[in-house]
């Protein structure tokens, strides 16, 4: 059994909003599809670290989750800030439910198991101090992320983060977020958003003893990242 990470799939069976008008994204469905079923077994499980679906709803989200569910592994998500479909978590388990994609859960002020390893994470916000509203919402975040963590030490397991907002980006810092990781003492912070020019600015590597990973679906060229060795050295 094998842990694998892809954020940022952007999805639309069921709207008109094609990634394939930017650069890098032709036939990413069919790139993706192909990809994971090839790297992904059926004993897997997949982290998909935000913005899954282009959907408004959940009902127009149907054919996206269908398409997921329908790929190989287990996939633990998370949402981003192009995830409008999204209300709560309680609503999406439900319609999960009520059409069989009983591969598929929701990480949201929770935790999931992958052996020891306690599968962490929430969205993030974004930290430009642009609106003042932010400062709500990134706190908030740093509260979910604290439950999500503090919810796997209380299971015995080794937390590592998901996020979908960069905690760092260039020499930005999201300090709210980046206190609660440094608190717990996250070694491992995978994360997404980021496409095209913006990866340039993107942390890829150890910064404040914490190894940050992109893992936006067109910087990862639609292949599923197998962390499972990444995971387990984090460990030691």
């Amino acid at each position: 059994m094998s842990l694998f990470v892809i954020g940022d799939l952007h999805l639309s069976l069921s709207c008109d909003k094609p990634m394939d008008i930017f650069g890098g994204w032709t036939n990413y469905v069919s790139r993706l599809k192909e990809n994971w079923q090839t790297l992904v077994g059926a004993s897997d499980t997949v982290v998909i670290p935000g913005d899954i679906s282009w959907a408004m709803g959940l009902d127009n989200a149907l054919e996206d989750f269908r398409f997921i569910h329908e790929l190989n592994g287990k996939k633990i998500i998370l949402k981003g800030n192009h995830d409008y479909w999204w209300t709560t978590k309680s609503k999406a388990d439900k319609f999960f439910a009520e059409n069989g994609f009983d591969s598929l859960s929701v990480l949201n002020n929770n935790c999931y198991s992958y052996g020891d390893i306690g599968i962490c994470g929430t969205r993030g916000w974004i930290n430009d101090g642009s609106e003042p509203s932010d400062a709500k919402v990134i706190r908030r975040e740093a509260m979910r992320l604290e439950r999500s963590i503090q919810s796997a030490l209380d299971g015995g397991l080794y937390p590592i983060v998901f996020l979908h907002y960069p905690p760092l980006y260039g020499e930005s810092v999201n300090e709210d977020i980046m206190e609660v990781l440094m608190k717990y003492s996250i070694k491992l912070c995978f994360y997404g958003h980021l496409h095209g020019p913006s990866c340039r600015l993107a942390v890829n590597g150890i910064r404040y003893g914490i190894d940050f990973r992109l893992v936006s679906s067109d910087y990862l060229q639609f292949s599923p990242l197998d962390i499972t060795t990444i995971v387990q050295s984090a460990k030691k």
